[in-house]
């Protein structure tokens, strides 16, 4: 299940989570999103997620986080990835 920045845009107070390594986070991310690595966050999503919340990931291009939101949907978690990572998000600003 994916979404687009246009879409994510529109939500209000998405709970948004950057899963690229900390140092591409700290030179730029989606405002609002909070940082947790993609190994970190696989590892032990339950220290992180609530099941009963709506989680919005995204990486560079998508590729990850589209990965990565399936593994945690399995997991029972309501996880969705950004189309196109923070690039699309570049691109749509």
């Amino acid at each position: 299940m994916e979404i687009s920045v246009e879409d994510l845009l529109k939500l209000p107070n998405p709970n948004i989570i950057d899963i690229r390594p900390g140092q591409k986070y700290n030179d730029n991310h989606i405002p609002g999103a909070i940082n947790i690595r993609f190994a970190t966050l696989m590892s032990v999503p339950e220290r992180y997620l609530n099941k009963n919340e709506t989680y919005y990931i995204y990486c560079q291009v998508g590729m990850t986080s589209l990965h990565a939101s399936q593994v945690l949907r399995a997991k029972g978690y309501k996880v969705i990835s950004i189309k196109g990572g923070y690039e699309a998000y570049i691109l749509g600003r």
